[in-house]
């Protein structure tokens, strides 16, 4: 019996430290990686990197890690206009089915999916925030956006009709959508400034876009719709570079 207890202590204590080992190589790798990202993505600070599963060694020896969560909080993504960027809020993406190299300085993620937030004062910015002549002594401009619920954006347009500027914003409620590296905001009826107008004219204020050029890893933009804090964007990809 006494051979048993110290054999069964033994296990326990060896369990122990094995947990101990598995969580501090974790942690160590969670921070590698994060440095990683940060100069791979030349982002402004270090993302949060979690590996998932357990035990984490004994994926490390399979060469393969089962997820890993990374979150950016905030990362200025090339518009290709300009030397432009837009800023992408809280950017949370898994990634599933990493494998890395024997000396971890690269790694590349199976399948990869998240979601992101660009900030309605974000996509203002691609809006025509200038007025802009739409007919005879008519002008527009967009001057604020924000949630128009079930999905929609309210688009705020100023207009100056015949030299007298309007008491306050005409209100549009707009759809949202993603055509490849570019979301697009379409509204779906013109606004009523009081006057005729052609509606390919007015809409050149009405309707904008924003392109993306680039993502983390390579991943790319799926689908979007509007939220209470501006568009809410859903990402994917395959063979996703995390490092290297």
């Amino acid at each position: 019996m006494r051979a048993l207890r110290i054999l069964l202590i033994t296990v326990i204590v060896l369990g122990v430290l094995f947990v101990i080992v598995d969580r501090v190589a974790v942690h160590f790798a969670e921070g590698e990686a994060a440095d990683q990202l940060k100069s791979s993505e030349n982002l402004a600070s270090a993302p949060d990197v979690s590996i998932n599963g357990f035990p984490f060694l004994t994926q490390v020896a399979d060469g393969e890690l089962d997820e890993v969560e990374v979150g950016i909080k905030d990362y200025e993504a090339p518009t290709g206009t300009g030397g432009k960027t837009i800023r992408i809020d809280d950017m949370k993406a898994e990634m599933k089915g990493v494998t890395f190299s024997g000396d971890y300085s690269s790694a590349t993620a199976a399948s990869a999916t998240g979601t992101a937030t660009i900030a309605y004062d974000e996509l203002l910015k691609a809006a025509k925030s200038e007025p802009t002549r739409v007919g005879p002594a008519v002008t527009a401009q967009v001057v604020g956006l924000s949630d128009g619920g079930n999905g929609k954006i309210k688009v705020q347009i100023d207009a100056t009709v015949l030299g007298v500027k309007l008491p306050k914003p005409v209100s549009v409620l707009s759809s949202v959508t993603v055509e490849g590296d570019t979301v697009r905001v379409k509204a779906d009826s013109l606004p009523d400034l009081g006057i005729d107008l052609a509606e390919s004219t007015i809409r050149s204020v009405t309707d904008f876009q924003q392109t993306i050029e680039q993502l983390p890893g390579g991943i790319r933009l799926d689908k979007v719709q509007a939220v209470n804090d501006g568009v809410e964007i859903t990402v994917k990809g395959s063979n996703v570079r995390l490092a290297g």
